[in-house]
């Protein structure tokens, strides 16, 4: 059963009066795949020795998560769907633990076949099935507006109409599917074949051709995803290990990562794409309800263009936030640092941690999102003078910051068991 938002938001200002943010856990629940995504190591063409978390081992996670007070849990993988037989019982355990924020996704495999008969009966079979959990919220990854291009990366022909024609089903079961973009260099045609740009371009961004293609090209994917019938959409930043020199400390240890140049970027052109998706993100608010924080787009494009106003808030990996592989069964402070290995999850004693560590080492969105928006709140408790004067040395941070958690509300903090509401995205 779901916390109700009043008893679940006592709990995070509580947690928060201890120096603490509600605790989040990206379970890989296997690292079996079947798709061919070259910004992925578990793409089925890569050969290693295929693993899985058995429902016992999940379980007494699960349990041990809500013993420890932890709000959400990230059923992930490989193809999380590979599982379809064990995810509602998962997540149904999940619930009965006292877990308010269940997700889980999908690769879309399963919509690859919409012209055979007995589609929108498998469809409505698995939307049935999720509907029936404490499920909150369910992603289907999308990496291109332009359906082939996605289809030839992912391996599956025809996946992007079968979206289409799979999301009224899932709407009519109660679930409002989030589209997530992994940010990659196919994000539409015209951006496949950019030249790098300089450290020029960083003087005048707006002027930059990479940033141009960028930006037209988040435009394409927010229009096409609106049109597709996604409600809800969000955004995976680069992760790989060979783009700059600050990721040579990194070894990840969960395979979400690549080589291959369509995810890798050099600090410069991350600082454009960062400015790219801030600035095109709030000519679409109005008309789908979308994830990435602009704080947190404002903070990481600081970072990579040496302008950085203030000290970014340090990531809660490690702290509040962590993952769990698949491969070992142990825990580590996110899925990028893995020569940290914390152990056995139900053996971890979080409140021994320290609260006040520091890592900026990733981009990994599902933690510093969360960092970037509750950073304030903690340095409102422990530091208000040091908020103060963040603020004021950086308006233009408070200014996204305030405006992120408007939105948020009237996103229904995004909650993917309720359609959006028109009247409250209105006014954005």
């Amino acid at each position: 059963m779901i916390m109700p938002p009043i008893q679940s938001g006592l709990k995070t200002a509580a947690r928060m009066l201890k120096g603490r943010m509600p605790g989040q856990l990206v379970i890989q629940i296997t690292d079996r795949c079947n798709a061919t995504c070259p910004q992925c190591g578990m793409r089925k063409t890569n050969i290693f020795n295929r693993t899985r978390l058995s429902n016992d081992q999940l379980k007494e996670i699960i349990d041990a998560a809500g013993k420890k007070g932890f709000q959400a849990i990230s059923f992930t993988g490989g193809e999380p769907m590979l599982l379809r037989k064990d995810l509602p019982e998962l997540i149904r355990h999940a619930g009965k633990a006292g877990i308010p924020y269940i997700r889980t996704g999908s690769n879309g495999f399963f919509f690859a076949d919409h012209d055979k008969p007995g589609f929108k009966d498998k469809v409505k079979a698995i939307a049935d099935e999720l509907a029936n959990t404490p499920l909150r919220n369910f992603w289907i990854s999308l990496d291109s507006s332009v359906p082939q291009i996605h289809e030839q990366m992912r391996g599956f022909n025809g996946v992007a109409r079968g979206m289409e024609k799979a999301l009224p089903i899932f709407h009519d079961a109660g679930i409002f599917p989030s589209v997530n973009l992994g940010l990659n260099r196919n994000v539409t045609q015209i951006t496949r074949a950019l030249a790098s740009p300089t450290l020029k371009d960083i003087t005048a961004p707006e002027a930059s051709p990479f940033y141009q293609a960028f930006a037209q090209g988040f435009a394409d994917f927010y229009r096409k995803v609106i049109n597709m019938g996604f409600t809800i959409a969000n955004a995976c930043y680069p992760m790989s290990m060979e783009d700059s020199a600050d990721k040579a400390d990194l070894d990840a240890v969960y395979a979400a990562a690549s080589a291959d140049r369509v995810v890798c970027f050099t600090d410069t052109e991350k600082a454009l794409l960062f400015k790219a998706l801030s600035d095109t993100i709030p000519k679409f608010r109005s008309q789908i309800r979308i994830f990435s924080p602009l704080a947190g787009l404002h903070t990481l494009y600081n970072v990579y263009s040496g302008k950085n106003a203030d000290t970014p808030y340090g990531c809660r990996g490690g702290i509040d936030f962590f993952y769990l592989n698949c491969t070992d069964g142990n825990t580590y402070p996110c899925g990028y640092r893995g020569a940290d290995n914390l152990g056995p999850f139900p053996n971890l004693n979080v409140k021994a941690i320290n609260p006040k560590g520091y890592c900026l080492a990733c981009d990994w969105e599902c933690f510093r999102d969360p960092t970037e928006l509750g950073g304030p709140f903690m340095e409102a408790l422990s530091a208000p003078w040091h908020l103060a004067a963040r603020m004021a040395k950086d308006p233009k941070y408070g200014g996204h910051w305030l405006k992120d958690l408007q939105y948020y509300k009237a996103c229904d903090f995004f909650d993917g068991r309720r359609p959006p509401r028109q009247t409250a995205l209105n006014r954005f």
